[in-house]
């Protein structure tokens, strides 16, 4: 009979360390999944910054067209007034 008992004894035994390592496992693979989660945030981030810094780019390129037209528009205004000087010197 005690030999009986100890060996129920020893299947719960087992069993109680199988449940342990798994629930350590378990506890790991959330570890990990947490992991990935954060370095998915942190590359929504970093995109987040590169597009910000495109956008820039984009708006400093727009700006310098738009100086570009204004001095072609100053440059017309001189030729125009130039030539309106030489038509009244005629």
């Amino acid at each position: 009979m005690r030999c009986f008992a100890r060996e129920r004894w020893c299947k719960r035994a087992r069993e109680r360390k199988r449940e342990r390592e798994s629930e350590r496992e378990r506890e790991r693979e959330r570890q990990r999944e947490r992991e990935r989660e954060r370095e998915r945030e942190r590359e929504r981030e970093r995109e987040r910054d590169r597009e910000k810094v495109r956008e820039r780019k984009r708006e400093r390129g727009r700006e310098r067209e738009r100086e570009r037209e204004r001095e072609r528009e100053r440059e017309r205004g001189r030729e125009g007034k130039k030539e309106r000087e030489r038509e009244g010197e005629r």
